[in-house]
């Protein structure tokens, strides 16, 4: 009979202290120190006995050891940073809505048909099975939506195309996601819920070699400086009234609209979605609230040699849960001007039961004071979200904000975003004007 002193303490000192350290530290063990350690396990099995107390104490080194291999597998994913991956070179795309096909849950994968269509191959929705992209999300046109990854020829990612309040990843997706795994497709997810924190994604991707990018992870860890930026480097940034109401695609729309114009401009994403359209960004709602206005700025200095930066934004400030990012991703990008998005007929925090939107002029305010806190800025004008009126509807909320507040306002969606793109050269000649006579 073998000694359970020895295992008690190989398991204690040796084994616990490498599952510790190599929690905190990527490849913080090798290999074969693995392999090792089992075939210790494995030879202790061999010279013992029947005793319960031996053979509980070699179960639990064992269990321990393939937790410390599942720990090995998570960091060698999570050294393989996604600085490494080019989401922009997935060419042959399924979006993942699986019973989540509404315009509200489904954001991510409407964006993605609408500013990637040409890299998307299918949507998988068995739900939805043989209509188009364009009947079920009014985008996309003829992509079709699949039953399963195997109605599709040669994907090269699965992306998850849903970001439901909560950002959990959805239990009964799993089979789905383990099957693109095991086929060597990479799974691409924005998600809070992250693919390599879990040990079975990560065992099969060990074995397929098989990729998991997930978007939102991040190591991002430095304060703002307050830096100034490059003058002429003109920083629009979008903001609401609540989430969901189109900041994103009023960032991108005006982006392109000046790039059309002759314009040097560039979309900076902040969100899960708007990374998975461009191929860059920074996460902004995770990372650590310390480090929010680090990264705004950051992403800024970055890109400043754009004439233009069109900023995502994030929630709203006067959100009830989400707030503190908006403030930090205000402050930490500086803007010179506003775009004020907003959804006409909404008067409720979405999500949020009765909980009332403030009057946007309330809103519009609070903005422009915290903006110039950290630098001086103004609003530009309205990207106003109509998808719930009639085009007549739509024209008169349009034509009144305008009238209330003397700012252009337009939905990008439906009538371009010039109006906007306008107002932006506006604020820089306006800039550029008030530099050289300071000279």
């Amino acid at each position: 009979m073998i000694s359970t002193a020895p295992i008690r303490s190989h398991a204690r000192i040796q084994i616990a202290g490498q599952i510790a350290e190599a929690g905190g530290t990527p490849n913080a063990f090798p290999k074969d120190v693995v392999a090792e350690n089992l075939l210790a396990v494995e030879r202790a099995e061999k010279l013992s006995s029947d005793s319960p107390k031996v053979k509980g104490l070699l179960s639990k080194l064992r269990e321990i050891q393939i937790q410390l291999e599942n720990l090995r597998r998570r960091n060698e994913l999570m050294a393989m940073s996604n600085d490494d991956i080019s989401l922009t070179d997935h060419h042959r795309i399924v979006l993942l809505t699986e019973g989540y096909s509404t315009p509200f849950l489904a954001k991510t994968a409407i964006n993605l048909l609408r500013y990637r269509t040409a890299d998307v191959a299918a949507v998988l929705d068995r739900h939805m099975a043989s209509q188009t992209a364009q009947t079920v999300f009014g985008t996309g046109g003829a992509i079709p939506i699949v039953q399963s990854l195997d109605d599709v020829n040669a994907p090269d990612a699965l992306y998850i195309g849903i970001a439901p309040p909560g950002g959990r990843l959805p239990s009964e997706w799993r089979p789905i996601i383990v099957q693109a795994i095991r086929r060597g497709i990479t799974v691409v997810s924005g998600l809070h819920d992250f693919l390599v924190d879990d040990s079975e994604y990560v065992g099969e991707a060990a074995m397929s070699s098989t990729r998991l990018v997930d978007v939102r992870r991040n190591v991002f860890k430095s304060t703002a400086t307050g830096m100034a930026f490059r003058p002429g480097c003109i920083r629009i940034h979008t903001v609401g009234h609540d989430c969901s109401v189109g900041k994103m695609v009023a960032a991108l729309e005006v982006q392109q609209e000046l790039v059309r114009s002759g314009c040097s401009a560039k979309f900076l994403a902040t969100g899960q979605t708007g990374i998975m359209i461009s191929g860059e960004g920074y996460p902004i709602d995770c990372i650590v609230s310390d480090f929010v206005n680090g990264a705004a700025e950051e992403l800024v200095r970055e890109n400043q040699a754009y004439d233009f930066l069109l900023v995502e934004g994030q929630g709203s400030i006067t959100h009830p849960a989400y707030s503190a990012v908006t403030l930090g991703l205000l402050h930490g990008c500086a803007p010179d001007g506003l775009i004020f998005c907003y959804e006409a007929g909404r008067t409720t925090v979405k999500g949020f039961g009765e909980i009332a939107i403030p009057p946007l002029e309330v809103q519009l305010d609070l903005f422009e004071r915290s903006a110039n806190v950290r630098h001086p800025c103004r609003s530009i004008g309205f990207a106003v979200n109509t998808r719930g009126l009639s085009e007549r509807e739509a024209s008169s909320e349009i034509a009144n904000i305008e009238r209330i507040f003397h700012l252009p306002a337009c939905d990008v969606y439906r009538h371009g975003s010039r109006k906007l793109v306008d107002a932006a050269q506006a604020l820089r000649e306006t800039i550029l004007n008030n530099l050289a006579s300071q000279a």
